[in-house]
């Protein structure tokens, strides 16, 4: 670690466990703490008390990020910036998240989705580095997707929720999905509790032989589909409980968008190098935890 490499702070705040995480970078991380994503006011007391610990033990933090579940308010000019909003979380509905904490400890605050700060870890510290256009994807609770294109995240009059696209059915699948939204939109049929809901109990309990996996990998080769088509990154990474514990849906993964996209489109990541083009993230399962620590030096910076 350099002896000038500054103090940052971060929250990734997830729709079930929060990590927050003090350090410099994936070199330097001086302190983790992994809480319950309960009881909205408790849990971000307890968030609010861990960094107080902290800098009393360490110092002075520069900067703070969060990355947070969604959706969320990314408009600064917003009065509800910094605010998670029409979540399904119970409790959790029009929650001033930013705000509070950048009052609490008076420094620069970066909010934006969990997916977002993955994506960002993964272009500074991970997998991404040198590449100016890519996504990960996170399937677990829930599906996300941070895009990167030309080194800045997706924003129009809101982020992107590229999760809760619907897309084309496997023939003789009638699973009504569970998202409370759309039903049966990408997040509805191969979330983690989608896939608890379709085949009786957890993922992480599935074989690899069950036969729920084929409808969840045709699914997410679904998601591969579209992305390559709308941001064509050039480079996925796929992540997340659900794919961190089920290793062989990656081929089944990237042979269900070789046939979707049916030679359509011609590029080299597509043509013949399928296996390098959707891969696991260079920063395993720290990349949610460094993303709000990649946030926090963006506030810096």
């Amino acid at each position: 670690m350099a002896a000038t490499a500054k103090l940052l702070a971060g929250v990734e705040l997830g729709g079930t466990k929060c990590v927050c995480i003090l350090g410099s970078g994936p070199d330097d991380v001086r302190a983790t703490e992994r809480l319950a994503t309960g009881e909205r006011e408790h849990t971000l007391r307890q968030i609010e008390g861990v960094l107080e610990q902290w800098r009393a033990q360490h110092g002075d933090f520069g900067a703070l990020g969060i990355a947070s579940f969604g959706p969320v308010d990314l408009r600064r000019d917003s009065p509800t910036w910094g605010y998670i909003t029409s979540t399904p979380k119970p409790g959790w509905h029009d929650t001033n998240v930013a705000a509070r904490l950048a009052r609490r400890f008076a420094v620069p605050v970066a909010f934006d989705t969990d997916v977002n700060g993955a994506a960002f870890a993964e272009g500074r510290w991970g997998a991404g580095k040198g590449l100016s256009d890519f996504a990960y994807v996170t399937v677990g609770t829930g599906i996300g997707v941070g895009s990167i294109v030309a080194g800045r995240s997706i924003f129009g009059m809101n982020h992107t929720e590229i999760g809760h696209i619907r897309v084309a059915r496997k023939s003789g699948d009638s699973f009504a999905g569970v998202c409370p939204f759309h039903g049966d939109c990408i997040e509805g049929l191969a979330s983690g509790p989608a896939i608890e809901a379709r085949a009786g109990m957890p993922a992480t309990q599935l074989p690899a032989d069950h036969p729920a996996w084929e409808f969840v990998a045709h699914d997410l080769g679904q998601l591969m589909h579209t992305m390559a088509l709308t941001t064509a990154p050039s480079r996925i990474f796929l992540g997340g409980g659900v794919m961190s514990g089920q290793a062989h849906l990656f081929a089944r993964i990237r042979e269900e968008l070789r046939r979707s996209l049916n030679s359509y489109v011609n590029t080299p990541e597509l043509d013949g190098r399928l296996a390098q083009y959707i891969v696991a993230p260079g920063l395993g399962d720290m990349a949610g935890p460094l993303g709000a620590l990649a946030l926090a030096a963006q506030a810096d910076s």
